[in-house]
């Protein structure tokens, strides 16, 4: 029963992906309910814009690295990778995240031991893949606080999503896009767009251009995703290049937002899986492909995370490694140097 719940619950996340695209017959029909979220949205920003409600400015520079759209986008590589970035450039960077399915609201710290269900996949992911400071609550601001009274060396926090948590005040916003861009255009729930497409930012990303042009958009830049050799579950020591598991039955799994751009990195790759999208942030509470006859199963290191009670010696992992632009990582460079901490 569980397993069918599943699988009904991709089928309507991929319709729905799929109508958000085009403006067919669904997007008009959700029209009036997307001018509703649009005058609420609106509302909700001008208390901000207004000075109705405060700003909270942090103590240290704060990077947001978020999207407008519903949706994985390649948000998580991204932060991964901007904070090995502003390392190298002399930084000690700190993250915080909201920590989807994270329990309780208190700030937390995240270590690469922390349970993926009591802290959320993604903090786990960048705190293993980092070793920066990750702290996760749902309140950013308390969330950006404690992580600085914890830590005080460190000087600028990458906020990994949190584009439309406006209390937090920031210093560089970064929005990313993957292939599907805004969609039809449309704000939820005719569309996939959070805020309009027009919202000031000071940069943007678009994972996998090479599937389009980029768009001509101000400061828009190429962010590659590249995958690395495949290392086993049960033993990380054992890598395998993708390209060696061609000519063998191979399944594709992914509980992310964007199940068939990680199904369509592995056909890059030379490979024909077999694929299961699973619903984004999948449990795994237990293991769904016990009944699975193939030889090699392929997931995220986002799901890989969540794998822990259970071991299926077919699962293999494939790491994403995202490569930023020389050219934006001096953009943000410039703006943190010119903000010094208070």
């Amino acid at each position: 029963m569980d397993r069918m719940a599943d699988r009904l619950k991709a089928r309507a996340e991929a319709y729905v992906t799929r109508e958000w695209q085009r403006r067919g017959t669904f997007a008009w029909a959700m029209t009036p309910l997307a001018c509703l979220f649009a005058t609420i949205a609106a509302v909700r920003r001008a208390t901000f814009a207004l000075g109705w409600r405060e700003r909270v400015k942090v103590d240290v520079p704060i990077v947001v690295v978020g999207n407008v759209t519903v949706g994985g986008t390649g948000k998580t590589p991204t932060v991964i990778a901007l904070v090995e970035a502003l390392r190298a450039a002399g930084f000690t960077p700190g993250v915080v995240s909201r920590g989807y399915g994270s329990k309780g609201s208190e700030p937390r710290p995240v270590t690469s031991a922390s349970s993926a269900s009591q802290v959320g996949d993604e903090p786990v992911l960048i705190a293993r893949r980092t070793s920066a400071p990750v702290w996760v609550s749902r309140d950013r601001v308390a969330c950006a606080k404690a992580l600085r009274a914890a830590h005080i060396d460190v000087d600028v926090i990458v906020s990994d999503d949190g584009l439309q948590h406006y209390r937090l005040e920031r210093d560089v916003e970064l929005v990313v896009f993957d292939q599907r861009l805004a969609g039809n255009g449309f704000l939820l729930p005719a569309g996939p767009l959070r805020e309009p497409l027009s919202r000031r930012r000071d940069a943007t990303l678009v994972n996998n251009p090479f599937e389009r042009a980029l768009p001509p958009w101000p400061d828009t830049f190429a962010l590659s995703l590249t995958p690395g050799d495949a290392w086993h579950l049960a033993d990380p020591s054992l890598r395998r290049p993708l390209a060696q598991f061609a000519g063998t039955r191979v399944l594709a799994a992914a509980g992310i937002g964007a199940p068939e751009r990680f199904f369509a990195t592995l056909r890059a790759a030379g490979l024909a899986p077999a694929t299961r999208p699973l619903p984004d942030h999948y449990a795994f509470h237990d293991n769904p492909f016990v009944d699975e006859t193939v030889d090699a199963i392929l997931v995220t290191e986002k799901d890989a995370v969540k794998l822990g009670a259970w071991r299926d010696a077919r699962i293999w992992v494939v790491p994403v490694e995202a490569t930023l632009p020389a050219r934006l990582i001096a953009l943000v460079v410039e703006k943190l140097r010119g903000r010094s901490p208070a």
